[in-house]
Parts: structure tokens; C-alpha cells; sequence
């Protein structure tokens, strides 16, 4: 069984944000595969299902993106998911606009619901799937450029950025990474 985790913030305040992409990313693999986003437990929302034959849990944390690891924990305990088996999902302003960027494991880089992920998991050696959402402009806040909506230009490049994040990730719980990454990294 796999663990999909996608970050973001809870509440409509923080919805179609650059912070979100990740709960995007969840809900349209919950629309393309017919799962139920709606069992509120383990300080978040999840769905079980199937995607491409292979048992699934959808994960969206309802902890803020700074505490996401403590809803992490909490799912992959309860459903017994080894770290290797989760998937997580996240915003990167060192990519473009759209862009991806897949990972077997590795450091935070700076993003604090990885890095609490990491601190409760107590490894970094979980798959990881970065949905790049540009950088910030020169003398922006970082805090107001994550939590800031995409322009109408860069929502069609997000657009084709989630499609191509849900088909790395049916590609990925088939435990084909590899193909995953060379097919759409830095695409």
C-alpha cells in the first residue's frame, strides 16, 4: 500500500494557492481515480482507493504546512506504511512555473512541512514529487509569494503541471520511479 501525501493548508483562505499545490494534486487524483477524500482522522483528510490496481491512501494534512509530519505519522502508523511507501507531494519555488521534479529521497531544501515530515518519519528516504511554482519576485516576502494565486498564464502551466504530477505518481505506486523521474523531470 502506498501513502500519497499532498501539503498544503487547510481552509478556503489558502485554496488555488502556490503553498496548495499539493492538496491540487490530491484532489485531482481523487477525481481521475474515484476515491473519497472525506475521512477526517489522524489530524487530516484521507480516502483509500486504488490507482492503476494498487491500493492507495490519499492523504491531505489539516495541520498547516509547518506540522505536516504529525499527520504523516499519524496515517502511516496507523495503516503500518513503511516511509518508502509514502509519496509526498509539494510546492518548490526553485522550479518553474508547472515544472516537476521527482525523488527517491533527500533533504527539506528549505521547506518546512518536508523538513517536519523528515523529523517525525526520522528518515528523508520516502519519494517525493516537487510541482515547481516559480520564483518570487526580488524584495517579496516568501511567506506572501507561497500564499499569493497563480496569474491566468501560469494557472494553464499548472494546469498541465498537475496532469503530468498525477501520471508520475500511477507511474510511481507501480514502484517504477526510475521511468517516473526520466519522464517527467524538469518537464
Amino acid at each position: 500500500m502506498k501513502l500519497i501525501v499532498g501539503l498544503g493548508n487547510p481552509t478556503a483562505k489558502y485554496d488555488k494557492t502556490r503553498h496548495n499545490v499539493g492538496f491540487e494534486v490530491i484532489d485531482r487524483l481523487a477525481d481521475e481515480y474515484n476515491i473519497a477524500v472525506d475521512t477526517a482522522k489522524h489530524k487530516g483528510f484521507y480516502g483509500k482507493g486504488k490507482i492503476e490496481g494498487q491500493s492507495v491512501i490519499l492523504l491531505k494534512p489539516m495541520t498547516y504546512m509547518n506540522l505536516s509530519g504529525e499527520s504523516v505519522i499519524a496515517v502511516s502508523n496507523y495503516f503500518k506504511v513503511d516511509a518508502s511507501d509514502i509519496i509526498v507531494v509539494y510546492d518548490d519555488i526553485n522550479l518553474d512555473v508547472g515544472r516537476l521534479r521527482i525523488r527517491e529521497k533527500g533533504s527539506a531544501g528549505g521547506h518546512n512541512g518536508i523538513k517536519n515530515i523528515i523529523a517525525h518519519l526520522n528518515t528523508d528516504a520516502f519519494p517525493r514529487v516537487r510541482v515547481g511554482v516559480g520564483m518570487k519576485p526580488p524584495k517579496m516576502d516568501l511567506a506572501d509569494y507561497v500564499l499569493s494565486h497563480f496569474t491566468k498564464e501560469e494557472q494553464v502551466m499548472m494546469d498541465e503541471g498537475y496532469d503530468k504530477a498525477c501520471k508520475a505518481i500511477a507511474l510511481m505506486v507501480l514502484d517504477d520511479i526510475p521511468k517516473a523521474m526520466n519522464d517527467y523531470n524538469g518537464k
